[in-house]
């Protein structure tokens, strides 16, 4: 599949409508149109993590491969579900999603248990996945709302968030040997300034 830009604005969105991939337009407010959106904005979010200092490789190469793989997402998400006479498309299927909970039990195995919520934050790698995930959670309710949407892709968004997930955690670990957790009521103990 070869894809070909040769002109970066053609006007043709100026009116608040734009083509999705079977050449039909709609509103840029459709639901489609917004799944797709929040997946490039996923995509972005993630080549921001890509360059947290302290990192590990091993992350950065696997972060790369899923960058790769939501324009995947996106690709299948742009396309409505075809009549059999349409060419083939772009799909999303099971092996991009047990690719992710190979990953996610490789990195989980070697993490403490939790025993309360996690707090955002730790390292700048470790805190720029928690964004990455938030991102991911919101990109997976848009999905949700697109009717007739391959459910592969809700599935391939749902394990990504707990692969970033357990990233953030890794790599808080890897850093500072801890991550920040939830007090529950904890103001309560402290005096007022």
């Amino acid at each position: 599949m070869t894809v070909n830009l040769t002109r970066i604005y053609t006007k043709l969105g100026d009116d608040g409508r734009t083509h999705l991939g079977d050449g039909s337009r709609v509103s840029k407010l459709d639901s489609r149109v917004e799944a797709y959106g929040t997946v490039d904005e996923l995509n972005a979010t993630i080549g921001v993590a890509r360059l947290a200092p302290n990192m590990p490789p091993r992350f950065d190469e696997w972060l790369a491969r899923i960058q790769n793989d939501l324009l995947d997402v996106g690709a299948d998400l742009c396309v409505p579900p075809a009549d059999e006479t349409a060419r083939a498309r772009l799909r999303v299927g099971p092996e991009y999603t047990a690719w992710l909970e190979r990953a996610i039990d490789d990195v989980n195995e070697h993490l403490p248990k939790l025993h309360s919520f996690v707090i955002p934050g730790g390292t700048p790698a470790g805190a720029q996945l928690h964004v990455c995930r938030t991102v991911c959670r919101r990109a997976e309710r848009r999905t949700l709302a697109v009717q007739d949407t391959n459910q592969e892709t809700v599935r391939y968004l749902n394990r990504l968030s707990d692969l970033l997930f357990v990233l953030s955690r890794a790599a808080n670990e890897t850093a500072q040997g801890n991550e920040p957790l939830w007090e529950p009521g904890a103001h309560e103990a402290k005096p007022a300034p």
